[in-house]
């Protein structure tokens, strides 16, 4: 299968500017001359589709590619089957994939990416990258048709994921918790992606990149810790 995907825990680290982390990562997979269309409908604190669009173009634009609201075309189909290639920001998943459906354009980012359009997502861009959204950690603020999400990858991404700490005095649920949960009704691997940390899917192979690392969950299987550098191919099988 075609893919060429770039799966980011974050738009942002502690320190750092919008996408300051991972730009090298980003210029070296779009290369030159590319185009990106910018999907907005996650909406990060409720900002408008206009305003989110704006914080994107710059930052591409600084790394000398040209990006485009996908709001500002009056077809969004046609927009998405005319892109080089797609950048789904974070924000609340759920508003997003309501988005997508809203746009009834699933189908058709999907049928692009397995033609060869690369897609770029963080956070919430790349949850819904996965099988479903049921791994996010946003609330459900709204209420799409389905969790079910673009299923580019055959397993779902934990992404911010945060390591259980021994003496901190948080008596909620834990990442590691949740998606212990998550696997009592559901058998697909779960990533847990540090902030920081990015997959590279191209085809059938996976290289986990970045500045840190991440957990691999399965259900019934201990869970496997992976460094900078690790091919995870075996989550597409």
């Amino acid at each position: 299968m075609i893919r060429n995907l770039l799966l980011i825990s974050n738009s942002t680290l502690y320190g750092s500017g919008y996408l300051d982390h991972c730009e090298d990562e980003i210029r070296k997979f779009l290369k030159k001359n590319s185009n990106v269309l910018f999907i907005p409908y996650a909406r990060p604190s409720g900002i408008s589709h206009t305003e989110y669009t704006k914080i994107a173009y710059k930052r591409f634009q600084k790394m000398g590619f040209e990006l485009t609201g996908i709001q500002t075309y009056s077809n969004p189909k046609k927009a998405v089957k005319n892109a080089e290639a797609v950048f789904i920001g974070g924000g609340n998943t759920f508003v997003l994939l309501n988005g997508l459906y809203k746009a009834d354009i699933l189908n058709i980012i999907r049928k692009k990416v397995g033609e060869g359009m690369k897609y770029i997502g963080t956070s919430a861009g790349s949850n819904v990258a996965c099988k479903s959204i049921k791994t996010t950690n946003d609330m459900p603020i709204i209420y799409p048709p389905s969790f079910k999400a673009l299923n580019l990858v055959p397993f779902n991404i934990n992404p911010h994921y945060i390591d259980p700490t021994p003496d901190s005095k948080h008596m909620g649920e834990t990442r590691e918790t949740r998606i212990k949960e998550f696997h009592f009704y559901n058998k697909e691997y779960v990533v847990g992606l540090r902030e920081g940390a990015m997959l590279h899917v191209n085809n059938d192979k996976i290289i986990l990149k970045g500045t840190t690392g991440a957990r691999v969950f399965k259900k019934g299987v201990e869970t496997k810790e992976c460094q900078l550098g690790d091919t995870l191919s075996f989550l597409l099988k």
